[in-house]
């Protein structure tokens, strides 16, 4: 059952980014970047990390997607149209250096792979000695920590944003004015 469930929120996390990065139409991506990260969420929770899977949600979900939502929303319609007819080979010359560098990186990433005995590794044999209950509760330390000690930088930052939104707001009404 929890190889179950691990293979099927990893191919839905795999299935969406590709369709994200193959995708032209721009809505559709951000929608499906909406699974993908929910389903990177719910790979969080499964490895017993409850505090990034949280995270994940209302940093990721809840703060950069919908300023990714706002950014299409606030953009005109004829950016929008003409980036989706833009037809685009999927590889061009310029992107040839950064094929070559990811190309680099996976044959590193096979090799480390192919050469890996997780079970000689000191740290995964002292791993496995270790137990960790899902009843440890980080959560509460955190949220402690954020609402006593760093509560001024968290309300900084959460001030910023709001500003840096209306501005948005502020300079789209304007261009859709001098129209």
């Amino acid at each position: 059952m929890e190889q179950g469930i691990f293979i099927f929120l990893a191919l839905v996390t795999i299935a969406s980014a590709c369709f994200v990065a193959a995708s032209n139409n721009l809505v559709r991506s951000v929608f499906m970047f909406f699974v993908t990260l929910f389903a990177v969420a719910g790979l969080y929770v499964f490895a017993l990390a409850d505090f990034v899977a949280v995270t994940q949600i209302v940093i990721y979900v809840g703060g950069v997607l919908v300023l990714m939502l706002f950014t299409f929303m606030l953009s005109s319609k004829e950016t929008l149209e003409k980036l989706e007819r833009s037809k685009q080979p999927f590889f061009t010359l310029k992107q040839f250096p950064a094929l070559l560098v990811a190309a680099g990186f996976l044959i590193v990433l096979v090799n480390a792979v192919t050469k890996l005995h997780p079970n000689q590794l000191t740290w995964v044999i002292n791993a496995q000695n270790n137990t960790f209950h899902p009843q440890d509760n980080t959560v509460t330390n955190i949220g402690i920590n954020l609402m006593t000690a760093y509560l001024l930088p968290f309300e900084a930052i959460s001030i910023l944003l709001m500003m840096a939104l209306i501005g948005a707001a502020h300079l789209a009404r304007k261009e859709q004015g001098n129209d």
